[in-house]
């Protein structure tokens, strides 16, 4: 179950990148995200009604339910859509990626969890495959200032994306499920962009494009519906810091997406950096030797 999950969300979140850079058009960005999870929200609560598991959260687990939402399914995806505007979609991937270091070190500041000397090492090992991946792509770039904006309004986002991992995995440990806490989450991210694009006086312009509207269907329900739940489900059974390895991965999928789509060339550097994402991978799922060992006897 966890293989699959994993694959899932690898593919799934691989693909979505280039999925929000042909979102940017007429329509504002606060309002394409809105609309993306205001229409993955009703599919959940549609979902979780057929299924007759549609509740209400605790009242004590409600104000964590709305950060939640702030953190994965608005603030960050501000940052993200707006960053796609100054670096390539794959830049951004390899950005999101480094949530795995984030994820452990948030864990260890606000948690008080220890960080696993396998998982850092697989981690650093994974994002310097990534760099090497990626660095022709740095090495081209023309406007510095673009780019440092990018980079920044990335990390921004990574950083939310982090805080709503903890946030969903103190809510898996109170007993509620990630599909419930995500309904009601996407909800409420989506009622405060569409309440702030009321308040800035954002024209509410819907994109007719069929590439838009594509792009919107897949965001809204394998990106945010099926993605997002494997993934949440993910942390809740690996742990937050394990669960993140998946965004080092699927940097992998936008990347071939690049080659076919934007024109990205294969290098030797290139071939290495995918090396080294598979040793880091290896050593991030590789229990310590003393487990191993306790596993046997």
């Amino acid at each position: 179950m966890n293989a699959l999950l994993y694959l899932v969300v690898v593919f799934v979140w691989g693909t979505t990148w280039f999925a929000i850079k042909l979102q940017l058009g007429p329509s504002p960005v606060a309002l394409s995200i809105a609309w993306r999870f205001g229409l993955a929200a009703i599919v959940l609560f549609g979902l979780l009604a057929w299924r007759r598991q549609l509740k209400v959260p605790p009242r004590s687990a409600i104000s964590t339910v709305a950060i939640q939402g702030l953190c994965l399914f608005c603030v960050n995806f501000l940052c993200f859509y707006n960053a796609s505007r100054y670096i390539p979609t794959g830049l951004e991937a390899v950005v999101f990626s480094t949530s795995t270091l984030w994820n452990a070190i948030n864990a260890r500041i606000f948690m008080g969890r220890a960080i696993a000397a396998n998982v850092i090492a697989g981690s650093v090992v994974g994002l310097m495959g990534l760099v090497a991946l990626f660095s022709p792509e740095f090495a081209s770039a023309h406007d510095h200032g673009a780019t440092v904006l990018g980079l920044m309004l990335s990390l921004a986002g990574t950083l939310c994306f982090s805080a709503g991992n903890l946030l969903s995995a103190r809510l898996q440990a109170q007993g509620l499920k990630p599909a419930q806490t995500n309904a009601w989450a996407m909800l409420f991210g989506a009622l405060v962009l569409l309440l702030g694009g009321v308040a800035a006086g954002v024209p509410f312009v819907l994109d007719t494009r069929p590439v838009y509207l594509g792009a919107l269907l897949w965001l809204a329900i394998p990106g945010s519906v099926i993605g997002f739940t494997a993934y949440l489900m993910l942390v809740g059974r690996l742990g937050a810091e394990k669960a993140a390895y998946c965004t080092v991965l699927f940097p992998l999928v936008a990347l071939n997406i690049s080659a076919w789509m934007e024109g990205y060339h294969w290098t030797p550097v290139a071939l290495a950096g995918v090396m080294l994402v598979m040793a880091g991978n290896w050593l991030v799922f590789r229990k310590p030797r003393a487990s191993r060992q306790l596993a046997t006897t």
